[in-house]
């Protein structure tokens, strides 16, 4: 029998412990059990956790809300890196608590740049110039 191809995307393992990650790291945040003025001054999402396919990196995207102030909330981060980890490890049940790596979620801009190429005169022209079209199957037989 023929092995299945390797698949791209990272595995349900994987994807399932870095939403249990994010969850706690989320819970931790919205406590306030990291005793830091920076931190305690925003409000700090966490859209996505990735993890390596060893599970021994952990790559946490954060965004302050408003996307303001993302460099010292980053520094604040990585500043208690060892305390998050080690509740981390509480937290979830794993035999070895990844190393955690802070990033600034790019998302969020992202989608604001696909919006404004959408929204753009430019595109709205070429989807006026289209002519409509009904499917056969969406025309009234009445």
């Amino acid at each position: 029998m023929a092995r299945p191809s390797k698949p791209s995307g990272p595995s349900q393992r994987q994807l399932r412990i870095g939403e249990v990650i994010r969850h706690a790291l989320a819970d931790m945040l919205a406590r306030g059990d990291i005793h830091d003025e920076v931190l305690a001054k925003h409000v700090i999402t966490v859209p996505e956790v990735r993890l390596s396919t060893d599970l021994k990196l952990a790559t946490c995207f954060i965004m302050p809300l408003g996307g303001a102030d993302a460099k010292p909330v980053l520094k604040a981060l990585n500043d208690h890196k060892r305390y998050i980890r080690g509740e981390i490890a509480h937290r979830v049940n794993l035999k070895f608590a990844p190393d955690i790596r802070f990033l600034q979620d790019e998302s969020f801009a992202e989608a604001e740049r696909v919006d404004a190429i959408l929204y753009s005169d430019k595109v709205r022209q070429d989807i006026l110039k289209q002519p409509l079209r009904i499917q056969p199957d969406d025309q009234d037989d009445d």
